[in-house]
Order: structure tokens, then C-alpha cells, then sequence
């Protein structure tokens, strides 16, 4: 393809130095012709700058495992690089470990998107063409259509319960269209391929969200060659994403490689982002399938490994129905076996002892989260009706007293004396909202500001559509479990939304594109009302049509909470396979001693 040039005499002093123009004209690869160079360069050694009038639907950039070849997306002013591998998965008996180094290649690498996704169960959150794939640790880049260099950079974590997702769940074209960022998406492993977590060799815990850390270490090493700046890394992500992100904050492993975190719809001190008792869950899920043997750590290892894999996700529909609010397979603590840990220790003890970088942090949710287990009414009314103590998580009582205690003064505080029912379905949905994900993300946020973190950004999404649904029974909407995370991210035919919507769409962008790119979601001088950060009250901003800023966010379910947690709270624990064997070696050694014994004496 012939590239046309016009030429515009400049002053040798306004010049960039000539072996930059030389590096950056041949990088690029805008003129393909070895003709073409030639002439280009003789141009350029005769005083003249080059100003490309046609552009090429595409570019090639060479990163440290070869060259990538991205596209111009059609009616966007964006190139796209997609399906690029980050890390490598481990196979065979490593099937369940931390990821290895990216591939390497000759050539030029097709970063078009090649639908790859990650094992998980059919749940119809990716689409149907996609390719399931067990090397699927693959990268997304979103750049402008520009040659600016060192644009900031953000990093978008995909939702899914850990369990199900991809990265281009949701696509951040709009943000790159504004020319202010670049962004990036990537694959993680799920379910019990990212998450199973013995403590043992075998499967130390951690893999998916150490493919998380391998993600970064990739931004890190090759985001400038794209025209990122690698100092200047948002990480940012909704449900799961968002406790992903929460987590990584308090990583040593991740240490240094981003600088600012938005984190929506899910906190580190959530139930659901970190096994309570992973050997119990491992062990609790080998049993749905038929395996009892699972007091034998070797047999266990062998039942994960040996266990198709397409048997084990068949299983995985099942984790989403749980009435606890948790997930079997999560972020764990890991057991200390000589390996690069990922987490040492509860997120609650990590935050209290300050040992972590502390950075801006945009952090909030959507005022009726609980929507997420509306579908889930008609069933589970009559069950919390007659065993409430199946709808606590398993971090709340150390033991079945102070579980029951527990569920009937939590039953009392949303529903008084009533059952639960259609009369009082909003207090079911505060419910969920609080146990899943808000106030978790209010424990964390006070956590943090405590710690010192003056930095951190508070808010409710409350905005809802006149074309969505009223609740059951009721006269109301709300906004639900990642509304704001759709607010910012790409619709389909965005122009049919209605107008209230696309001006709400635009406020979420300018105010995410703001923290991206500042650190601040309104700077001094904006036009947005005034968002300080986040007091000891948890004074937040009010998203809906109009911003406000309030001194509390939710203060009477926050300090209900509040209590409980302090004399309730079950710290999670890493996995200790040792123990429970050695206690059943343990037995028998002291039971043969005994015969032993008794067969001496008698």
C-alpha cells in the first residue's frame, strides 16, 4: 500500500532530533515500500518534516515478544490490539499454578480478536461464538488514533463471581475515543482453574488473580511501546473485578505496578472475595461430585487434576444459587510454601497494620445492589422465613450459637416481626445490598481513611432510567449490582438511549476520564460540584441526575454492621493440608500406641 506525503519546510530548530524521526518513521510502519523509505528518509536529511495525509488502517508495534499488528475500528478514532498473550498456562500437574512468561514469536503477531475466553460453565455471559481456550491469558489494547506518548493508562478487571466473564465483557471505547487514555482488558483464569487453593504444591491457591499480577507486570514492560505512560496505571473493575483490585492494593506482589484503583461493587473485606476456609470449600466441592476420599490431601490433589475439566465447570452453576453470598472458589489466603504469595494475611490485618502503598481511590455502589437476587424472591422468601441462618456468609460467628444469635437479631433489623414477603420486598433488596457488597465496600473505605489513605473518593449511583422496571409490589426503581459500571463503559446504538441516560453516561465518563488522568474525580475548576474525599462518616457523592455531596452514606445499616463485625467477624484463614492429615495420622499413631499398650500390660 502507497503512502502519499506532502512536505512542509521547518527550521532545523524545531526539528525533532533525527534519530528519533528515523526510529519512530520505521516503528510505525507507515511506509511499507523499501522505496518509499529511502525517498522518506532522504526527506527528512533534506530539511523537510513528512505529514502523512492518508492514514493506514493499521500499525505495527514491536513489543519485547515481537511485532504486534493492530487495526483502525471502523467509524472510531481508535486502534485496537487484540488477543495478544500475556502469560502462558501451566499444564499437566502445574495445571492449577501461577503463570508462566508470555510466548515469543517470529513475524508479525495478528492482534485481531480471536474470541478467546477462559473454562467456565455456559451462563451466556460471553458470546455464543467465542472460543474456549486453556491458553486464554490474552490482552485487549485500546489506543487513540494519535501519536501522543505517555498517556495514561487504565486497566479494566472484568466481573463474573470469579467464576464466568471475559475481558471485553464490556468495552471502553467511548474512554479512548476522548484521546486521554489508553486501555487495556485481558482474560483471567476462573472457577477452580483460578482459584483452587490446597495450600500444597499442586495448587498453592491464587492462580487466576496471580494471572491478574502477570497482566500488570505485562502494562508494565510493554504499555509505552503503545504510547502508555507505565507510571501512570489505573486499575479499575466491578463485582469480582472490583475485588480484584481491592485486593491487589494490598499485595505485596503487586506493589508499584499501578497508582490508582476505582473499585465498584465489591471490597477485599467482602465474604465473597476471600475464602473463609478454602480446604473446606475444595473439599465441599469434590463431594457434589461424588468424591468422598477427601480427607487425603494426595487424593484430593489427584480428584482436581484428574477430573475433566468439562465435569468440574458442569458444577459451577450451582456456586451462583448459593444462599451465603459466597462463592466456593476465590482469592484465599495462601500457606507459605516457599512460592511467590500473592496474600499473606486477611485484608482487614493487612489494612489495620498499614503495610501496603497507599493510592487515590475512586470506591463506591449502587444503592439497590440487591436487585442481583431479586430472580431469586419467589424461592427464597419462604427459607429465610424458616432457616435465616443459611442466608449468613460464612464470616459472621465462630460457632452455631453465635450463628443463630446472629440470624435472628440481622432478621429483626430488616424485616422487625414480619416474614419476609411481597410487603416488604425493598427490605430484602437493602439486605443483599448490604451482606454482598455495600457494606463491605463501607468497611473497607473506613478501614482505609483510618489507615491514613486521604485520597479516597466515596460515592452511591442512584440513577435510573424511566425505561427500567418498577421493583414488584412497589412504585420503585433502583439502580442495580454494576449500573455504574455500564453507565461509563459502551452501549450498543448509544444514541437511542434516552436523553436523561446519554447525559448520565457522559457525567460517569468525565468523572472516571477525570480520576484516570488526575487523580481527582472533579478538579479545582470543574464545573461538577465539589467532591472531598471521604471523612471518618463516610461523607460521599450522590451520582444521579444531579451531584451531591452528603456527610453519611447509608449511617444506620453502616453502624449496624459496625457492631456486628466487631464481636462477630470470622477472619478468613489460609489452607493448612498438613493439619488435618497429620491429626489423622495423629489418631491412628496414638490408637496403635494404645493396642500396643494394652496388649503389653495384658
Amino acid at each position: 500500500m502507497k503512502v502519499y506525503v506532502t512536505l512542509k519546510l521547518v527550521a532545523a530548530s524545531s526539528r525533532p532530533s533525527l534519530p528519533r524521526r528515523v526510529i519512530a518513521l520505521f516503528q510505525c510502519n507507515l511506509a511499507h515500500d523499501m522505496e518509499d523509505k529511502i525517498v522518506v528518509l532522504l526527506l527528512i536529511l533534506s530539511g523537510f518534516s513528512v505529514v502523512y495525509t492518508q492514514s493506514v488502517n493499521y500499525r505495527d508495534v514491536k513489543i519485547n515478544q515481537g511485532i504486534v499488528r493492530g487495526y483502525k475500528q471502523p467509524g472510531e478514532n481508535i486502534f485496537t490490539f487484540q488477543s495478544i498473550p500475556y502469560a502462558t498456562v501451566p499444564t499437566g500437574r502445574d495445571f492449577y499454578k501461577a503463570p508462566l512468561p508470555a510466548p515469543t514469536w517470529n513475524g508479525t503477531f495478528e492482534a485481531t480478536d480471536k474470541k478467546i475466553a477462559c473454562h467456565q460453565a455456559g451462563v451466556g455471559l460471553i458470546p455464543n461464538d467465542s472460543k474456549i481456550e486453556e491458553q486464554c491469558l490474552i490482552a485487549n489494547i485500546y489506543k487513540p488514533d494519535s501519536l501522543q506518548e505517555k498517556l495514561p493508562v487504565v486497566v479494566l478487571v472484568h466481573g463474573g463471581a470469579f467464576l464466568i466473564g471475559y475481558g471485553n465483557n464490556l468495552q471502553p471505547k467511548n474512554l479512548v475515543n476522548s484521546g486521554k487514555v489508553i486501555a487495556v482488558t485481558f482474560n483471567y483464569r476462573l472457577g477452580p482453574h483460578g482459584f483452587l487453593c490446597l495450600g500444597t504444591d499442586v495448587a498453592p491457591g491464587n492462580a487466576g488473580i496471580k494471572d491478574q499480577v502477570a497482566l500488570l507486570r505485562w502494562v508494565r514492560d510493554n504499555i509505552e511501546h503503545f504510547g502508555g505512560n507505565p507510571n501512570d496505571v489505573t486499575i479499575a473493575g466491578c463485582s469480582a473485578g472490583s475485588s480484584s483490585v481491592d485486593l491487589l492494593l494490598i499485595s505485596k506482589m503487586a506493589k508499584g505496578l499501578f497508582h490508582k484503583v476505582i473499585a465498584g461493587s465489591g471490597a477485599n473485606t467482602n465474604a465473597f472475595s476471600v475464602q473463609t476456609e478454602p480446604l473446606d470449600n475444595a473439599k465441599q466441592f469434590a463431594q457434589l461430585l461424588g468424591f468422598n476420599n477427601t480427607n487425603d490431601v494426595k487424593a484430593l490433589e489427584n480428584f482436581y487434576l484428574d477430573t475433566p475439566y468439562e465435569t468440574l465447570l458442569s458444577y459451577t452453576n450451582y456456586l451462583h444459587e448459593r444462599r451465603d453470598s459466597v462463592i466456593l472458589f476465590s482469592p484465599c489466603i495462601e500457606k507459605d510454601i516457599g512460592q511467590e504469595v500473592f496474600l499473606d494475611d486477611s485484608p482487614v490485618k493487612i489494612i489495620e497494620s498499614k503495610d501496603y502503598v497507599r493510592v487515590p481511590m475512586l470506591y463506591g455502589f449502587c444503592d439497590m445492589e440487591g436487585l442481583f437476587r431479586l430472580n431469586f424472591f419467589d424461592n427464597w422468601k419462604t427459607q429465610m422465613n424458616e432457616n435465616f441462618i443459611d442466608f449468613l456468609p460464612p464470616d459472621l460467628g465462630n460457632s452455631l450459637k453465635e450463628r443463630e444469635t446472629l440470624a435472628k437479631e440481622i432478621k429483626r433489623f430488616y424485616f422487625g416481626d414480619e416474614q419476609v414477603s411481597e410487603s416488604n420486598i425493598l427490605r430484602y433488596i437493602d439486605f443483599f445490598t448490604d451482606i454482598m457488597f455495600g457494606y463491605g465496600m463501607l468497611r473497607s473505605a473506613k478501614l482505609q481513611v483510618e489507615a491514613g489513605n486521604n485520597q479516597l473518593y466515596l460515592y452511591e449511583y442512584s440513577f435510573v432510567d424511566e425505561s427500567m422496571d418498577l421493583i414488584p409490589n412497589t412504585n420503585k426503581r433502583g439502580a442495580t449490582h454494576c449500573a455504574q459500571e455500564a453507565a461509563v463503559m459502551d452501549f450498543p446504538n448509544e444514541n437511542e438511549l434516552s436523553p436523561e441516560y446519554q447525559n448520565m453516561k457522559k457525567v460517569m465518563r468525565d468523572l472516571w476520564l477525570n480520576f484516570v488522568t488526575t487523580g481527582l474525580p472533579v478538579p479545582h475548576g470543574s464545573n461538577y460540584t465539589a467532591w472531598p474525599p471521604m471523612s471518618l462518616q463516610r461523607s460521599y457523592m450522590s451520582l444521579n441526575s444531579t451531584l451531591e455531596y452528603r456527610d453519611a452514606l447509608m449511617p444506620e445499616r453502616a453502624k449496624f454492621w459496625d457492631d456486628i463485625v466487631k464481636e462477630y467477624y470470622k477472619f478468613p484463614s489460609p489452607p493448612n493440608p498438613t493439619s488435618f492429615g497429620f491429626r489423622f495420622q495423629s489418631t491412628i499413631y496414638i490408637l496403635n500406641a494404645a493396642l500396643i499398650f494394652i496388649l503389653i500390660t495384658y
